[in-house]
C-alpha cells in the first residue's frame, strides 16, 4: 500500500485517538476525583478505545466474550506484539485495571489518568516490579480484574512467535485463586508493526478471548505449569491465525 496514504491514515488515527481523549478528559477528571467513581472512569477507557477504532473504520472483531462472567474477577493475559494491543483491550467486556509500562504515566494529560486508574511498572526496577505486584493483588482484593501482558512488553523479535512469559500474572492468579484468561491478538503486529514508523494499516483487528484456566487449589508449585498452559493456548491460536477457524462468540 502507498506509504503516503498510510501516513495520512495514520496521522488521522493519531488525531482521532487524541481528539476522543480530549473530549472525554473532563469526564475522566471528574471520575478520578473519588475512588468510588473509578469504575466509571474504567468504562470511559473502554468507550475511548472503541470510539478510536470505530473512528478509524476498523472496529475490532471479538470472539469468546461469553467466557467472561459478570461477577468473576480474572487475570487477563494477552500476547503483546503491537502498540495497538493497548487500544484493543477496550473491547474486553469487563472493567479492568491495566498493568503497563511506567512511560505511559509520563504522557501529558493521559499520564495523570493512567496513574490514578492503572498500575505503572518500571520493568527494569526490581522495586517497581514488586510494588506493581502488590498493587495488582490489592486491586483483585477490591474486586477488579487485571490485564497483564505475560511477555512483559513487546519482547518478541519474530512475531507471531511469542516471547517467553514472565511469572507475574500467574503468581497473582494463584495467590488470589482467580482464573487466568489467555487472550490471542493475531493481527495487530501486521496492522501496526513495532518498527518505530507508526504506520497503521486499515485492517480490522481480531481478538480471541479463550476459556478461563481455573486456579482453585493451585499453589506456588503449580506456577510454571500454569504459565506454560497459558503460553500454549495463545501460541497454538497464533499458529492458525491465517486459517478460517471459527470461534464461539
Amino acid at each position: 500500500m502507498n506509504k503516503i496514504w498510510l501516513r495520512i491514515y495514520s496521522t488521522y488515527g493519531l488525531i482521532v485517538f487524541g481528539g476522543v481523549f480530549l473530549l472525554l478528559s473532563p469526564l475522566f477528571a471528574l471520575a478520578t476525583l473519588n475512588k468510588k467513581w473509578h469504575r466509571y472512569a474504567l468504562l470511559l477507557n473502554q468507550f475511548w478505545s472503541r470510539a478510536f477504532l470505530s473512528g478509524m473504520g476498523v472496529p475490532a472483531k471479538v470472539y469468546g466474550r461469553s467466557h467472561l462472567k459478570k461477577n468473576q474477577t480474572y487475570v487477563i493475559a494477552p500476547n503483546h506484539f503491537s502498540l495497538l494491543d493497548i487500544a484493543l483491550m477496550g473491547y474486553i467486556p469487563k472493567p479492568f485495571v491495566f498493568v503497563g509500562k511506567v512511560s505511559l504515566a509520563k504522557i501529558p494529560l493521559f499520564g495523570d489518568m493512567f496513574r490514578k486508574l492503572h498500575i505503572p511498572v518500571d520493568r527494569n526496577s526490581l522495586k517497581s516490579r514488586y510494588q506493581a505486584l502488590q498493587l495488582s493483588m490489592q486491586a483483585v482484593d477490591e474486586g477488579k480484574s487485571l490485564v497483564m501482558y505475560p511477555e512483559g512488553g513487546i519482547r518478541t523479535e519474530n512475531p507471531p512467535q511469542l516471547a517467553r512469559f514472565k511469572n507475574g500474572p500467574f503468581k497473582v492468579a494463584i495467590e488470589k485463586q482467580i482464573p487466568v484468561v489467555p487472550v490471542t491478538i493475531p493481527y495487530n503486529y501486521l496492522i501496526l508493526p513495532d518498527d518505530g514508523k507508526l504506520l497503521m494499516r486499515p485492517q480490522r483487528p481480531v481478538m480471541v478471548i479463550h476459556s478461563p484456566i481455573e486456579t482453585a487449589g493451585m499453589t506456588e508449585a503449580d506456577q510454571n505449569q500454569l504459565r506454560e498452559q497459558a503460553y500454549d493456548v495463545i501460541q497454538q491460536e497464533l499458529r492458525k491465525f491465517h486459517s478460517s477457524v471459527k470461534h464461539e462468540d
